[in-house]
């Protein structure tokens, strides 16, 4: 059994330990600072816990002596700690940030590292890019490439249309911080929460808008090689207007403070939730102008003796399916791995990668 360290005990963390615990071939530590967090996941016996610090110096690198991997699921902003951990010790690394920064620092350790560095794992980046790329390969020139992705309330009931099913500080990150996208063939930042459009998919009308990270590393790999290049957030109807007046007009985004706390205070989290993804790329083959389109529908499920959302299962499942594929050396052992490097069939045939798979709406045209 291979000794993998997960941090973060959040809903995400604690469904990557679950997950990697229920397969028998590893051996889970789930690592977080309040213990009050390990009461509230619901954690099989399978899972050992450890209340840390991992700020004080030495004692995350002790934590993981003798590990395969750490998974990071904890905020953003402590990416860096844990990837800098990982380089120090010698084991392998995967998050699932959206924060650029952070992901930057990931990639100047793993020029010096002995192991490897894969970030980005997650839904949004992560599998988005798994399959943009895929979808990208089929043509001889790109013309677009447009990347929609949601984690939607089933059933939304506030003037937001929106729960909390995920890592606050995240949402408000996204919603704040500049968007990468490639322009006539440019490389540029976009300010969050603008280029906002209309689309609808099985009759159901939902908006979509810049949100920062969500290309992961694709537009680097993209740039010079495709006209349009961009990612947007999904969500229903008017959910962007009121984020605009809040972050804009009332100034929360200098006080994310207190956003979060409006946010957890006032919006419920739910475990009825959807997550949309939505893919489409144009360009040429043969001389012909054609598209191809990926959209599926991911809904809350039970996993083991707990119901968990679907951003919770698309999330866990992204991290846990490349953290497989590292094991059993489908991937790079050493240096920087970037998720378009990892191959659409494989990811979807890896048991925590069919939890995508299962429930495809559309799937790739055949080659």
């Amino acid at each position: 059994m291979k000794k993998i360290v997960v941090v973060g005990a959040g809903k995400i963390g604690s469904t990557i330990a679950e997950m990697l615990a229920a397969t028998g071939d590893y051996h889970v530590t789930l690592v977080d600072r309040a213990a009050a967090q390990f009461a509230t996941a619901e954690l099989p016996a399978t899972v050992a816990t450890l209340e840390l610090d991992i700020a004080a110096p030495g004692a995350l690198e002790a934590a993981l002596d003798g590990a395969f991997a750490v998974l990071s699921a904890a905020p953003f902003h402590l990416t860096t700690r844990i990837a800098e951990a990982a380089a120090t010790v010698g084991v392998h690394y995967l998050d699932l940030t959206e924060d650029v920064v952070s992901t930057r620092r990931v990639k100047e350790l793993a020029r010096s590292g002995k192991s490897a560095f894969i970030p980005q794992c997650g839904l949004a980046p992560g599998f988005i890019s798994i399959v943009a790329n895929d979808l990208a390969s089929r043509f001889d020139t790109l013309e677009s490439v447009r990347m929609r992705v949601g984690a939607l309330p089933q059933y939304p009931s506030n003037a937001l249309n929106y729960n909390l099913t995920w890592s606050t500080d995240g949402v408000i990150n996204e919603y704040c911080e500049p968007c990468e996208a490639i322009v006539e063939g440019e490389l540029i930042e976009v300010p969050p929460l603008e280029e906002r459009e209309e689309f609808s998919l099985d009759g159901v009308t939902y908006e979509a808008f810049n949100t920062s990270g969500g290309l992961g590393t694709l537009a680097e790999t993209l740039k010079g090689k495709v006209r349009t290049l961009n990612y947007r957030t999904i969500r229903y109807p008017g959910h962007a207007a009121i984020m605009k007046a809040l972050l804009n007009d009332l100034g929360l985004r200098h006080r994310r403070d207190v956003l979060k706390d409006i946010f957890e205070s006032a919006l419920p989290s739910t475990l009825q939730d959807v997550v949309i993804v939505f893919v489409t790329v144009s360009g040429l083959r043969n001389g012909r102008l054609l598209q191809e389109t990926y959209a599926n529908k991911i809904y809350s499920q039970r996993v083991g003796q707990v119901v968990r959302s679907a951003i919770q299962i698309t999330t866990a499942s992204g991290i846990c399916a490349v953290l497989d594929m590292l094991a059993d050396g489908s991937l790079p052992a050493t240096g920087f791995v970037k998720q378009e490097d990892i191959a659409l069939d494989a990811f979807l045939a890896n048991r925590f990668g069919r939890a995508y798979a299962q429930h495809e709406m559309v799937s790739r045209l055949a080659s």
